[in-house]
């Protein structure tokens, strides 16, 4: 996995730089993408029902590139994982992948609740996904949720 945090200073002025990180797109890359974003909301001052919101959100989004964007490919591509704080109060947080795109399974090994829970949990969701580009997840949050 890279990790990257882009700027300098202080931890609480360095998690107000943009996060990035990615990774091949494994189950075993899920718990620690999560785990870095996450430390990354903290430190940028989200609020740990924000945290929480993130953490399963990006959990959610990961996992769905791992399970289904490079299922026809020969080997997993990356995933990869961006945050940002936007002003005061807006995290925007975006997964993307290069795999095949969404495309109806009848076959899919999971449940069908990782995107209806993503749209449940961030304040706004936006997919672009596009048939051998690959899909981009992009949520926004409330920094400061109560």
């Amino acid at each position: 996995m890279e990790l990257h945090h882009k700027g300098t200073g202080h931890t609480r002025l360095a998690a107000r730089s943009p996060f990035a990180a990615r990774s091949r797109a494994v189950p075993p890359a899920v718990g620690p993408l999560r785990r870095a974003l996450t430390r990354w909301a903290a430190a940028a001052g989200a609020t740990p029902r924000t945290e929480q919101a993130v953490a399963l959100a990006a959990s959610e989004a990961i996992t769905n590139a791992v399970v289904h964007a490079y299922r026809d490919a020969p080997a997993p591509g990356e995933v990869s994982v961006s945050a940002e704080v936007l002003g005061d109060d807006r995290l925007r947080l975006v997964v993307t992948d290069e795999g095949g795109g969404m495309l109806p399974r009848t076959d899919s090994p999971g449940l069908g609740l990782g995107l209806p829970l993503i749209v449940e949990l961030a304040e706004s969701v936006d997919i672009d996904s596009r048939v051998g580009v690959g899909t981009r997840v992009a949520m926004e949050f409330a920094l400061l949720s109560g």
